[in-house]
């Protein structure tokens, strides 16, 4: 059992024949590995986190609501990522629907992070949408405080970086992500095969809003948006 994308990827490396489980996955038909959501075929099924891309234009309007004057956004991306193009696509459509520029910022090491954030600071930046990514995850303690002292609001794709002081997070919850990646687990060990147990889209997705970052970067977030919050950090 494993999660995210390039995880999914490297052990699809090494076995055609050891069952699979993703817990987490974006667009597992876009990225390769399976060959479709009913059906996988294959050693690889699970849990897959978006419906599609698109999902992220959602993001992209919760900033929108909350930093009314956001013109121009950074979308803090990993282009090692399998499928992460769909992503950025979806994205870059999203932003010229709403008038926005979307700069997208390359990460592919945590090594990059810091440099990222740097570049963020020299030209105008009204915003970031930080995607799902291991990378970004395993540093989110440092992605939010460096979006803190570059006081840029921001979206995430998990509510882990809300929890650790991040201003917003639209996605799935990974920890019942990973409970649920247990049932196939056990239906596995009980003689299915993976490539016959259909792909599972998540069809809840929750958003997060932390009222005390609000307030630091001298954000009002507006009632139309706290009201649609599944969850209020105060």
């Amino acid at each position: 059992m494993t999660g995210s994308n390039p995880l999914v990827a490297a052990v699809k490396k090494e076995t055609t024949t050891i069952p699979i489980v993703m817990a987490v996955s974006r667009d597992p038909v876009g990225a390769g590995f399976i060959a479709n959501l009913a059906k996988p075929g294959g050693n690889i099924t699970g849990l897959a986190n978006d419906p599609a891309p698109e999902i992220h234009a959602k993001s992209l309007e919760f900033l929108k609501e909350a930093v009314p004057r956001a013109t121009r956004v950074a979308l803090l991306w990993n282009p090692l990522d399998p499928g992460a193009q769909s992503y950025r696509t979806a994205v870059e459509t999203a932003g010229r629907k709403s008038a926005v520029t979307i700069r997208v910022v390359e990460i592919r090491d945590p090594s990059d992070i810091a440099g990222a954030f740097a570049s963020l600071g020299r030209e105008r930046t009204d915003g970031i949408l930080v995607l799902q990514d291991p990378i970004t995850f395993s540093a989110r303690d440092a992605v939010v405080q460096l979006a803190a002292k570059g006081r840029l609001p921001a979206v995430y794709a998990q509510r882990e970086f809300v929890e650790a002081g991040g201003l917003m997070s639209y996605g799935v919850n990974i920890a019942s992500q990973f409970r649920h990646a247990a049932v196939y687990v056990d239906k596995i060990l009980k003689g299915a095969k993976p490539g016959d147990l259909a792909v599972e889209q998540a069809t809840r997705f929750e958003l997060v809003i932390n009222l005390n970052t609000a307030r630091a970067l001298g954000l009002s977030i507006p009632p139309s948006l706290r009201l649609r919050a599944d969850q209020i950090i105060e």
